[in-house]
């Protein structure tokens, strides 16, 4: 049996624009309390959430690939 890979989740958004990412979709992707998360938006597309530490890690793959360095450590 193959490991399901696509899901469908709903929240609601509170008056101050909080919403409470679902249990499963916790357990799913890993994120735990005090995880820093970064919001990806695309108006035609909408909007990613990410762990802020698994984007970082992609974004220093992507400059190691491309031979780049980032020199303001």
């Amino acid at each position: 049996m193959a490991e399901q890979s696509k899901f469908v989740w709903t929240t609601t958004m509170t008056s101050k624009g909080q919403i409470v990412i679902p249990k499963q979709a916790r357990e799913v992707f890993g994120f735990k309390e005090g995880d820093t998360l970064i919001l990806l938006g695309d108006t035609e597309r909408g909007i990613a959430i990410a762990k802020y530490d698994d984007y970082l890690k992609f974004a220093e793959a992507i400059f190691q690939a491309k031979g780049g360095t980032d020199d303001r450590n």
